[in-house]
């Protein structure tokens, strides 16, 4: 993601953003202190490999109290009906420190997979992934990076792909230079009962079609959960995804991803400004509610369509546009802390929004519609719901960017988008037992 360049702000202004942003403390927490662990020995961890190598359709791998050292990916791949159990979070844990080849830590491939009660650390790349499964759940798995919150730590923690039918419960992630829990171009979610904190994106949900995220906390992320349509992605576009019940809280976390074009690994989630609570970009029937979306400095809610990337918006098959939203019903409390100046969009949200500079934003809206549906914004086209009565002082900003950075408007009012709009998901197919 790479939100357009806004070169509108004083240099004074913008150094002492940067100087804000580089005094912000970041997280180096942790679950719990895996080197207190008892240490497997060559033979255990062996057993394990091996496990994994010889697994057949329908096996149980259960991996004992203690702490493994691999040195080599586990991988399941093309099997069906696999259990793989630990002894729990705090008590089994897998270390890819030493991993030498390849870049997730353990990778899972086929159908109705499970893997619960144990923890991945250290993983080059991404923690565990999951590809073309139908039928996948992960059940108390906690997915870190031990040295806090480092650029060269992995992209995702939890990161099924091209799924069907997921389920993610009870789950921590933390420390990822992306998405602590990632799910993209999939169908049929689950995200709950999940901890994210720490990652630049807590909990995302890209190019994927109904999905629930709820009963979760995203906190210290420096953007809680985010839905995404990407272009040039294999699923063109998704939609149908309903955020409640969850605590997104206190997502002012410094953004660590490698900036694009610095090196092999850069990250576009660089331009993720700290203190955003939810993201919507170019995301279609989305609804927000009953969530406690606290203390996130810049913006609660940001309703965004890809044309402030600043990237091309035209791809077959999918729309830069976010349409079919509706927030209501969130509990909104503000922070006394000063707004993002160190990414390009916290600026314009900063600087630009219709309440005054510095002041953060309970949900902006950047404004651009499909002109092709309507020549007016008035008749809300984009269907764009919001009724928050929870918040009668509601701090909203719809900006007007169409004619450049010399000349964006704000307004607050947000009269014209005071409709409802369901959206429909069913996600009975995936089992939660």
């Amino acid at each position: 993601m790479k939100f357009a360049r806004f070169a509108f702000l004083p240099m004074l202004l913008l150094a002492i953003g940067l100087h804000l942003a580089s005094c912000q403390s970041s997280s180096s927490e942790m679950t719990f202190d895996s080197s207190k662990l008892r240490r497997a020995t060559a033979q255990e961890v062996e057993k394990v490999i091996e496990a994994f190598i010889l697994a057949e359709d329908g096996a149980v791998i259960e991996i004992p109290a203690g702490f493994y050292e691999l040195k080599t990916q586990l991988i399941i791949e093309r099997k069906k009906n696999v259990r793989i159990t630990g002894a729990g979070m705090a008590e089994t844990v897998l270390s890819f420190r030493n991993l030498r080849t390849g870049g997730e830590g353990v990778k899972l491939v086929g159908d109705n997979i499970s893997i619960e009660d144990l923890s991945i650390e250290d993983a080059p790349g991404d923690g565990v992934k999951a590809q073309h499964c139908d039928g996948i759940t992960f059940r108390r798995v906690n997915v870190t990076w031990t040295n806090g919150d480092k650029s060269k730590n992995g992209t995702y923690a939890i990161y099924p792909v091209q799924c069907r039918n997921v389920l993610i419960d009870g789950c921590i992630a933390s420390h990822s230079k992306d998405a602590g829990i990632y799910v993209g171009q999939s169908e049929n979610i689950i995200v709950k009962n999940s901890l994210a904190f720490g990652n630049v994106a807590g909990i995302e949900i890209e190019n994927s079609d109904n999905a629930e995220v709820f009963g979760n906390t995203a906190r210290d992320n420096s953007g809680g959960i985010l839905v995404f349509n990407l272009p040039g992605l294999p699923k063109a576009e998704g939609r149908g995804t309903r955020i409640y019940d969850n605590d997104i809280v206190s997502n002012n976390h410094v953004n660590f991803a490698v900036p694009m074009g610095e090196g092999p690994n850069g990250n576009t989630v660089t331009m993720i400004p700290p203190g955003s609570g939810v993201i919507l970009l170019a995301a279609k029937e989305v609804e927000i509610f009953n969530n406690r979306i606290h203390k996130n400095k810049t913006v609660g809610v940001a309703i965004t369509n890809y044309h402030v990337t600043g990237f091309p918006t035209e791809a077959p098959n999918w729309s830069p546009y976010t349409s079919g939203v509706y927030i209501h019903e969130n509990d909104y409390k503000r922070t006394w802390k000063v707004s993002d100046f160190s990414k390009e969009f916290g600026q314009l949200i900063t600087m630009y929004n219709a309440h005054g500079i510095g002041k953060s934003q309970d949900i902006i809206y950047d404004g651009f519609w499909d002109k092709s549906l309507a020549s007016d914004w008035t008749s809300n086209p984009m269907q764009i719901c919001i009724q928050e009565r929870l918040r009668p002082d509601l701090r909203f900003t719809r900006f007007d960017l169409y004619e450049g950075e010399d000349a964006i408007k704000a307004f607050k009012d947000y009269g014209n988008f005071d409709c409802q709009l369901r959206v429909h998901t069913d996600v009975s197919a995936i089992s939660t037992r």
